[in-house]
């Protein structure tokens, strides 16, 4: 989408962490959410989709923040305050970020000449994992 001026908006993300093993957190999705509902609503859908295959103490706390803390997020995010929701299941930690930001405008791309600049990036090569 292309913008004309900076907008509000949320910056989501999700991050699982092992509890047991010495590694850092692993950044599993993220989303630009233009409104309060949109980011709750980001967390929410995820919270139901997982909370089949949670164990009873994480589905509870994924139920429970769907009936309560849901509320709770919804308003701190009208007040532009950055929220996290937390839960861990068998040894990793799950936690949703939902951060207030200023959506910059991108220039559009297409029949623009790119300055010289642009040419000279030359993309890192991909380093294997020793593992």
């Amino acid at each position: 989408m292309l913008m004309k001026l900076p907008r509000w908006g949320f910056w989501c993300e999700c991050w699982t962490e092992s509890l047991t093993e010495q590694r850092p957190p692993t950044l599993v999705a993220s989303f630009d959410a233009h409104s309060a509902p949109q980011a709750d609503r980001w967390v929410a859908v995820a919270l139901e989709t997982i909370s089949p295959a949670l164990d009873s103490d994480a589905s509870s706390a994924a139920w429970e923040w769907m009936y309560d803390g849901r509320i709770d997020t919804r308003r701190a995010l009208l007040r532009a305050e950055p929220c996290t929701v937390s839960l861990t299941h068998a040894g990793t930690r799950i936690t949703w970020t939902i951060q207030p930001v200023l959506f910059l405008p991108l220039a559009h791309r297409q029949g623009i000449e790119l300055p010289a600049c642009a040419h000279d990036f030359t993309l890192r090569p991909e380093v294997s994992d020793p593992s």
